[in-house]
């Protein structure tokens, strides 16, 4: 008797547990997904845009299209390498990898690729157990499922500022690619 019960609590744990790791895990292969769309178009941005224009802002205030190009790979690895994985953050003020400085048009690029290369391999190795983990966002608590979703809508931020740029010079953006 005490074995069925034993087989029984087993059996009913883990039934209960599969459809919720079953979900966790879809929302990373979605995640997934949907991040290395929004990189092909985001590079895709970047290279349409001439490296003449990469200075342009649309007011004194604003961000360049390259100081947005660059932002958006610092927050990458920000809310990625630091918020989900853990390892410490860079200072913005002392990084040189995402500041804009003296680099070309393809030196940025690369840099946003390699970026998203390290994303995704990170991801693609998260613990999907930590996706309820709470931390520390800017005063807010935010779960780590949270963390992926904010850091979604931050590339689509800049990457949007980066189209009207575009179009304030006068180019048209690549047409939006779906599912990003």
């Amino acid at each position: 008797m005490k074995h069925i019960l034993i087989l029984t609590t087993i059996f009913m744990f883990s039934s209960l547990k599969s459809p919720v790791f079953a979900q966790q895990n879809s929302f990373i292969k979605d995640y997934l997904e949907r991040l290395e769309n929004s990189r092909k178009y985001l590079v895709l941005v970047a290279e349409t845009m001439p490296e003449e224009k990469y200075n342009f802002k649309a007011s004194p205030e604003s961000l360049t299209f390259a100081e947005n190009l660059m932002h958006i790979g610092y927050a990458i690895d920000w809310h990625s390498q630091s918020l989900l994985g853990g390892r410490e953050s860079r200072d913005w003020k002392t990084d040189t990898v995402f500041k804009v400085d003296n680099k070309s048009k393809e030196e940025m690029i690369s840099i946003i690729d390699k970026t998203f290369d390290e994303t995704i391999k990170l991801i693609k190795h998260f613990d999907t157990t930590q996706l309820e983990n709470k931390l520390d966002y800017f005063g807010l608590d935010r779960t780590k499922r949270q963390i992926f979703l904010l850091l979604a809508d931050h590339i689509t931020h800049h990457r949007g500022q980066m189209l009207v740029y575009m179009r304030l010079n006068g180019l048209v953006p690549p047409r939006y690619v779906l599912f990003q």
